[in-house]
């Protein structure tokens, strides 16, 4: 199985997007993640969707709006609250998870390596298998 982060951009259309690729994947949806961090001295967020494994190819595509939205409890937000808005339109629970900053990573993919393992780790996307 291949799991890898498509990253989205950090905007209100990129949150569109996001929340779009739910809508239309609703068959295939895993997880609505929120990922708390502290970057640059700022509490961000970023705003990621699990999809199941496409069957065949055994693809997990994870979408990430990575570290550009305002942490919620910190300074309330649209995009937080639309992200939310269609999680329980879904019938989905949406996760929280602190995490490092990907600016502690000498690469992205270090970073995504990292976040992969965590959420392996906890079970909330399969190991390879």
């Amino acid at each position: 199985m291949i799991q890898r982060f498509i990253e989205l951009g950090e905007g209100y259309s990129d949150i569109y997007e996001l929340i779009a690729l739910a809508k239309a994947n609703r068959h295939r949806l895993s997880g609505f993640f929120v990922f708390h961090t502290v970057k640059k001295g700022q509490a961000v967020v970023s705003l990621a969707v699990v999809l199941h494994p496409t069957a065949p190819g055994d693809f997990q595509p994870l979408y990430i709006c990575r570290e550009g939205i305002p942490d919620p409890f910190v300074k309330p937000n649209k995009r937080y609250k639309l992200f939310m808005e269609a999680a329980k339109e879904l019938d989905m629970d949406v996760i929280h998870l602190d995490v490092k900053p990907s600016t502690m990573f000498a690469e992205l993919d270090l970073y995504y390596q990292h976040l992969i393992g965590i959420m392996r780790m906890n079970r909330f996307i399969p190991p390879l298998q």
